[in-house]
């Protein structure tokens, strides 16, 4: 999804890897950290943005808290060479390079993490992500309400799973150029558009963090990400030899007429009785939800499960069917009932197609993302097209 020249520097990161766990941190802090700047000039060229300190270190995370795996070696060097040193049995307390890279270690880490000469450190990845853990509970305490509610976001369970999802046209796992640029911008809080007018709400002015765009209700971007959120579902559901069925519910109830409880309805989910999933896209950033969703993960998800079911559930009732909100965030965190039920599918699959759940929730996660990012990176688009 980026241009090839990126895939080159990759190529030469494996190679300074091996020399950053080979090689005493304080001897290569200079030339890894000329290598972190490089790297960051190309994501940039790629972006076709500047990209400031605050979001380069977003990016630098894994995509586990919010970020895109481009870690930063001269930070990471000293966990690479603390785990080569002790796992080759060199890493007595009397090395003074295994001390240095210690300190080193220690000042990037909170200090319930720091290590003692002493102890045997964990393994390389266990000691990165204690640096990226450091480096993202700095970043929520210093940013606002709103870039808090969207690291939150970003960083919930699977969120990121488009990121770890390899580019695929015929899987339809993919971004065009244009698409990747905006994704990218809008996930790490960058100006998405300027300040022009939203030419499907008269009076609106297009915010630069994309939220409106995400959000707007006119034009028919909500519906088609809607539709396509439901579709890559029912894929999957049916993949796993359910009976499956689309907005049914339509005049079934004679006291809620003209209203659908069920975006898919498949039988014998519950203990025998249907399940009515019911797909909703909510954003941490409306005023409504900001404040709940800038103190904890998920937040918005939760208040739309909570919408849904006080919706539904009283006319899923009459119909004999259990109410499933499938809820989501813009930015890709799910709701705890859509992690049961991605879960639940994942083990009949895995039964079906002889391969481990894992495999096949990640696989869910990453369709169902990238559908969401995709969705709102051409609703960005497409305004400041029609402008």
């Amino acid at each position: 999804m980026l241009p090839s020249h990126f895939s080159a520097c990759v190529e030469v990161m494996v190679k300074l890897v091996h020399f950053a766990r080979t090689t005493p941190t304080n001897l290569c802090a200079d030339p890894l950290r000329l290598f972190d700047e490089e790297v960051r000039l190309c994501f940039s060229t790629c972006l076709a943005a500047d990209v400031p300190d605050v979001q380069w270190q977003q990016a630098q995370l894994s995509p586990k808290f919010g970020g895109f795996g481009l870690r930063s070696l001269s930070l990471h060097s000293c966990a690479a060479f603390i785990s080569s040193l002790t796992s080759s049995g060199l890493g007595s307390p009397e090395n003074i390079h295994l001390q240095q890279a210690i300190l080193h270690f220690n000042a990037q880490v909170s200090p319930q993490d720091m290590l003692k000469v002493e102890t045997v450190p964990p393994h390389q990845s266990a000691l990165s992500q204690k640096i990226d853990t450091h480096i993202y509970q700095s970043l929520l305490s210093s940013a606002s309400p709103v870039n808090k509610a969207r690291l939150l976001s970003v960083s919930g369970p699977h969120a990121g799973s488009w990121i770890s999802s390899i580019p695929s046209a015929s899987l339809n796992l993919h971004l065009d150029s244009a698409e990747c640029q905006v994704a990218v911008r809008w996930w790490l809080g960058l100006a998405t558009s300027d300040a022009s007018p939203c030419p499907f709400c008269p009076g609106v002015v297009l915010d630069p963090l994309g939220h409106h765009a995400a959000s707007c209700r006119h034009g028919g971007d909500v519906v088609t990400r809607h539709n396509r959120l439901r579709d890559t579902f029912a894929d999957f559901c049916r993949r796993a030899h359910l009976s499956v069925k689309i907005e049914v519910g339509h005049g079934l109830s004679r006291d809620h007429i003209n209203r659908r409880p069920a975006d898919i309805l498949v039988q014998g989910w519950d203990r025998g009785k249907p399940a009515a999933f019911d797909v909703t896209v909510a954003s941490p950033l409306t005023p409504v939800t900001l404040h709940e969703a800038s103190a904890s993960t998920g937040a918005a998800a939760y208040v739309a499960e909570g919408r849904k079911h006080a919706a539904n559930d009283a006319r899923c009732q009459e119909l004999g069917w259990t109410c499933i909100p499938l809820a989501v965030e813009t930015f890709g965190c799910w709701g705890k009932e859509a992690q049961s039920v991605f879960s639940r599918l994942a083990s009949l699959l895995a039964i079906h197609q002889a391969c481990p759940k894992s495999s096949v929730l990640h696989e869910i996660y990453c369709h169902m993302n990238m559908t969401l990012v995709r969705s709102v990176a051409r609703a960005i688009l497409g305004r400041e097209v029609a402008c």
